[in-house]
């Protein structure tokens, strides 16, 4: 597949940490820390009309773009523009971040809370939903805007997702003996820089209650310059469990970079899962889906969750039906060993777990 960045007149490599081994991993370390992440945050693109010359595509997706992002601006990382495939405007890592006129569609059943969790806000950026975890907001930002994000309309800073509502969660959380493990997300939680991150940890680390730290991230897929060497010790010298579930949808976002910094934090001990959406127009097709989890698997990351969409407004185009999710999901298992099968999920306020989906489920709706 040709990248953006063989074009001499679109993007160019971000910097060395681009540049590694043939297998995805070897000659990654050098490259990660000679990198900022945050420059390359910095520079990521913007704007539409930016995005669409760089790959080649006509002005008028940009202006329908620009017309449709209302107020969850486009954002992308230039290595990630670089996976996608230029002239074609189904490109399916394109079709996660270019907004569409179809965002504006009001659809009944579409919420901006789609799970209800600004009602389970039980302190200053911690949502509580299920037994023994709390999960907290660390950060308002991300590195990408998906556009099938269930919080691009969540209140962050009126929920206390900022410096002093960490500490009073952190407080909470201390208080709570109930609680095993600290789930970070956000936002994403590794905007946070290494020392932020790592005073963070510190603090969970002292609560003598938990015992796992789990990290959801989507920042070491579209910004793998982020797994630095002191993420890796920060997560490595704790004496949580350290778990870190990525978040890639298509087999295209997990190249030799993204390879190479998931031999990173599997080489310091972290425990790697994925959790995938299954996107209309993006992966949902047997093959895409077969070929994601192989690539995963390659990158030492266990696939672990196939999620149906979050009912967001503004997302309504990826909905993939109930029934054409579990036909796609019978025939993931048909091709793939067990371990290499994500479980079909559907996230229903209130309910104490995730909810698998499969034909068991569907035969009671019958």
């Amino acid at each position: 597949m040709q990248s953006v960045a063989a074009r001499p007149e679109t993007v160019k490599p971000a910097s060395s940490a681009s540049t590694v081994a043939a297998d995805g991993f070897g000659e990654a370390a050098s490259g990660f820390e000679a990198a900022s992440w945050k420059q390359l945050l910095a520079e990521a693109v913007r704007d539409a009309g930016e995005l669409c010359r760089l790959l080649g595509l006509p002005d008028d997706l940009a202006r329908e773009a620009k017309a449709a992002q209302g107020d969850f601006p486009l954002l992308v990382p230039r290595g990630f523009v670089a996976r996608m495939r230029p002239g074609d405007a189904g490109d399916p890592l394109l079709r996660q971040v270019l907004p569409v006129a179809a965002e504006v569609k009001p659809q009944p059943g579409y919420s901006p809370d789609p799970l209800a969790e600004q009602g389970r806000l039980t302190a200053a950026g911690l949502v509580q939903k299920y037994s023994g975890r709390a999960l907290l907001l660390a950060a308002a930002g991300c590195a990408v805007n998906c556009r099938y994000c269930f919080r691009r309309s969540f209140p962050y800073s009126d929920s206390g997702v900022h410096r002093a509502g960490l500490a009073e969660a952190v407080a909470a959380i201390a208080a709570d003996a109930s609680l095993e493990e600290v789930i970070l997300s956000g936002g994403d939680p590794l905007l946070l820089d290494d020392d932020r991150l790592g005073e963070l940890v510190g603090q969970l680390d002292a609560i003598p209650h938990l015992t796992r730290l789990r990290l959801h991230t989507r920042l070491p897929i579209v910004l793998p310059e982020r797994v630095t060497g002191r993420l890796v010790e920060v997560l490595a010298d704790s004496r949580l469990t350290a778990v870190v579930v990525v978040h890639a949808n298509h087999a295209a976002e997990l190249d030799a970079s993204v390879a190479a910094a998931m031999q990173r934090l599997a080489a310091g001990g972290t425990m790697l899962f994925n959790q995938a959406v299954l996107l209309a127009g993006v992966n949902d097709s047997a093959e895409a889906l077969a070929a994601l989890s192989r690539r995963l698997l390659d990158c030492r990351v266990t696939p672990y969750y196939l999620h149906l969409l979050d009912r967001v407004e503004g997302a309504a185009h990826f909905a993939v039906e109930e029934p054409q999710a579990v036909a796609l999901h019978e025939a993931l298992k048909r091709r793939l060993p067990g371990y290499a099968v994500p479980r079909l999920v559907r996230e229903i306020p209130g309910e104490p777990s995730k909810t698998w989906i499969g034909l068991d489920r569907l035969a009671s709706f019958a």
